[in-house]
C-alpha cells in the first residue's frame, strides 16, 4: 500500500514536471504573436512620417516611425499590444494626431522590420533604446513625452516609466501581472505551473512618479476589468481611471467620443502637474 502511494506520488510529480516543461517551451508562442509584414504606412493614413531604425544595447536593430504634428511639443510614445505590428495602429495614431500630439511608435524585436525574437527582458530593452533615441538623439524633453501602453504594451510602458519619469503614463486594457492573468484564464492549472514571464505591471506602477491614466472596459473579454482596477489601485497620485465600453480590441473605438475627450483631459491635467508642481488642480481631469 505504502509503495503504491509512493509510486502514485512520483508519477504525479513526473506528470507535473512534464507539464511544466511543455508549457514553459510553449509560453512564448502563447504570448507573442508578431507579424513581419507591414500592410500600411502613415502615408496611407494621410500623415507625414520619418522612417527610422535604432539599435539596442544588446545589438538588436529596431524599426519605428516618428509622425510629427505641426507645432506640437508633446510626443506620445506608443507601445502596441502583443499581435501584429506598427502598421496595424493607424486608427489609434489618427486619434492621437487629432489631439495635437507627435507620435513615436516602434516594433519590438521580432515584430515588423525589427530583428530578433521577443521575450520579456528583450522588449524592456527595446523600450529603453527607443526612449534614448527620443531623449538623446532627438533631444526631446522627457516631461513632454507621454508613454502609452495598450494590452501587453502596458508592461513595457510601465517598466520604462518607473525608471525615466516621463510627463505621463497611459495604460489601456492591460493586466496587473502575468500571474494574475494566468489565474484568470486557468484558475486551477495556473497554480501548478511555473511562469516564464512576470510582466508585473502593478509592481512597476507603484514606482511611477508621473500622472497615470488607466482605461479599461468591463466588457473586455480577454483581460478582466478587475486587473485594470488593480493597476489603478497600485498607482500613485495623481491618477485617473476611465471606464471604456465594448471588447478588448475595439473598446477605444466604441468608447468614442468619450475616449478621446478623456485622453485630452488627462494631457491637460498632466501639463498642469508639470507647471504647478502637483497642485490640487492637477488632479482635476
Amino acid at each position: 500500500m505504502k509503495n503504491r502511494m509512493i509510486k502514485n506520488i512520483l508519477l504525479l510529480l513526473l506528470g507535473l514536471a512534464l507539464l511544466n516543461g511543455c508549457m514553459y517551451l510553449q509560453q512564448p508562442s502563447m504570448i507573442f504573436f508578431p507579424d513581419a509584414t507591414l500592410d500600411q504606412t502613415p502615408t496611407d493614413w494621410g500623415l507625414a512620417y520619418e522612417d527610422l531604425f535604432l539599435d539596442t544595447e544588446d545589438g538588436v536593430r529596431l524599426h519605428g516611425w516618428y509622425i510629427p504634428r505641426y507645432g506640437s511639443k508633446q510626443t506620445l510614445f506608443f507601445f502596441h499590444g502583443n499581435a501584429g505590428n506598427i502598421s496595424h495602429r493607424g486608427t489609434s495614431i489618427a486619434i492621437f494626431h487629432r489631439l495635437g500630439l507627435n507620435v513615436f511608435i516602434f516594433d519590438y524585436r521580432g515584430y515588423g522590420k525589427s530583428q530578433g525574437k521577443p521575450d520579456e527582458d528583450g522588449i524592456y530593452e527595446d523600450g529603453k533604446a527607443a526612449w534614448l533615441y527620443l531623449t538623446d538623439e532627438r533631444g526631446l524633453d522627457r516631461k513632454e513625452i507621454i508613454l502609452f501602453g495598450r494590452s501587453l504594451g502596458g508592461a513595457v510602458a510601465a517598466e520604462l516609466a518607473a525608471k525615466v519619469r516621463p510627463g505621463g503614463l497611459i495604460l489601456e486594457s492591460t493586466f496587473s501581472s502575468a500571474r494574475d492573468m494566468a489565474d484568470a484564464v486557468f484558475p486551477v492549472l495556473s497554480r501548478l505551473l511555473f511562469l516564464r514571464y512576470d510582466f508585473d505591471i502593478a509592481a512597476h506602477v507603484r514606482r511611477v512618479a508621473c500622472p497615470v491614466l488607466v482605461l479599461h472596459s468591463p466588457d473586455d473579454e480577454i483581460i478582466p476589468f478587475r486587473l485594470g482596477e488593480k493597476i489603478f489601485r497600485a498607482a500613485n497620485e495623481p491618477k485617473f481611471f476611465v471606464r471604456m465600453r465594448s471588447d478588448h480590441n475595439s473598446g477605444f473605438l466604441m468608447s468614442q467620443p468619450d475616449y478621446e475627450r478623456a485622453i485630452g483631459a488627462f494631457l491637460s491635467a498632466a501639463r498642469r502637474c508639470r507647471t504647478r508642481r502637483q497642485s490640487p488642480r492637477c488632479r482635476d481631469a
